[in-house]
């Protein structure tokens, strides 16, 4: 991941769990803390719907999930 974003200058980050007080943040963090100097631009992450609870309705949980439209 590293040598990509010293490759590019860029990074995102997508995970399929809520991005607020995720793991991916925390990776994030660590790759804005070793690349910062290689940054053309800050480090992004995007997560699913900040909800309580994955719906069981498989609608519902195609809407909370990044998909590749949301990441466009």
């Amino acid at each position: 991941v590293m040598k990509s974003v010293k490759k590019t200058g860029k990074c995102l980050v997508v995970t399929e769990e809520p991005s607020n007080n995720s793991f991916a943040k925390a990776l994030a963090g660590k790759i804005q803390e070793e690349c910062f100097r290689y940054l053309d631009a800050p480090v992004m992450t995007i997560g699913s719907e900040n909800i309580p609870a994955i719906p069981l309705n498989s609608i519902l949980e195609e809407t909370m999930i990044p998909s590749t439209e949301k990441v466009k």
